[in-house]
């Protein structure tokens, strides 16, 4: 790419050429155009050579470099960090190179930032995206301790949240206790980030199976035809009767690999911004608050939250193949 104080782009290489063949001396039309001699020598050497192409920009990274590190230190940069996680202040003592060199090797490598990594192997993270919505959909399970009515002990302090917390349990002992956990369900589409959620009361077969059912109505709602199912390998997934359930719908199951949650990373992702944008957004002074809070989070989260993976623009928008709309 030319630097911004570039006197000649490919359009001007192109005049200078052009004014050169219709017989014009390169002098003259060197000093014309404010370019040395030598310069205009260069591109017109350049066109009789290799034609329009000679005109393009090249990259200014010389040939050879007799000087870089060798592969074996490079390859011992690169071990070390794999294995032990250690930054270029720690790997250039080790190597007795400096650690701006270090640096380069990482950064050459893709290895320059530890959150590019697998943590447990200290393999690169690959990341990849399907190519029409529909064509695999993330799915995964989210515990969230229960409110008490009144708030909890976070948002009211310990004394009164402790009262509430057993005012509640009291109240509904005849009944199911509200103080538990509740298990947020999510289905995210990998192409497009479309999300579905809902708030349930367990993380069994059962329930896992008609979460599917009803995230599959969703989408199909939107006009996408879910064709594969990916999750991790929780007790209720790995129920004969939840792969059977899906392949009945025509759908595929996938697993990931046993550790390896950033192959489900998308909802994995979505699990982090229901925490940020919704759990965790403000105080709530009860379980059923927080709970029909999901709603209004959701629809903003489809149609009006830009997101950074879609060029600014909404799930929604990815489905529709039409601009996002904006809150």
């Amino acid at each position: 790419m030319s630097h911004r104080n570039a006197r000649l782009t490919v359009h001007g290489r192109r005049l200078l050429v052009e004014r050169v063949l219709a017989g014009r001396p390169v002098a003259h039309v060197a000093a014309e155009m404010g370019i040395s001699r030598p310069t205009a020598y260069k591109w017109v050497r350049r066109w009789r050579a290799e034609g329009d192409a000679g005109l393009t920009d090249r990259s200014s990274r010389p040939r050879t470099t007799p000087h870089r590190t060798s592969a074996a230190v490079e390859a011992r940069v690169c071990r070390l960090r794999a294995d032990r996680k250690l930054g270029p202040a720690r790997i250039g003592p080790i190597l007795g190179v400096p650690a701006s060199t270090v640096h380069r090797v990482l950064a050459r490598h893709g290895l320059s930032r530890l959150a590019w990594l697998d943590r447990p192997t200290g393999e690169p993270i690959r990341r990849y995206e399907r190519d029409r919505p529909g064509e695999l959909v993330h799915v995964d399970i989210k515990k969230l301790g229960n409110i008490p009515d009144g708030g909890g002990w976070r948002t009211v302090g310990r004394t009164a949240g402790d009262r509430n917390r057993q005012a509640t349990t009291s109240e509904r002992r005849s009944s199911k206790p509200v103080i538990g956990y509740s298990y947020i369900h999510s289905a995210v589409d990998d192409h497009s980030r479309l999300a579905y959620s809902e708030v349930l009361a367990d993380e069994r077969k059962d329930t896992a199976i008609a979460f599917l059912q009803r995230a599959n109505a969703f989408f199909a709602a939107h006009g996408v035809t879910v064709e594969r199912v990916l999750t991790d390998n929780g007790p209720c997934y790995k129920a004969r009767l939840f792969t059977q359930t899906l392949a009945a719908a025509g759908i595929a199951h996938k697993k990931i690999r046993p550790y390896r949650p950033q192959t489900n990373g998308k909802v994995e992702r979505f699990n982090r911004t229901l925490l940020d944008e919704w759990a965790y957004l403000r105080p709530y002074t009860s379980n059923h608050e927080r709970t029909t809070a999901l709603a209004d989070f959701l629809h903003t989260y489809n149609h009006h939250r830009c997101h950074t993976a879609l060029g600014g623009q909404p799930p929604i928008s990815r489905v529709n193949n039409a601009p996002g709309q904006y809150s």
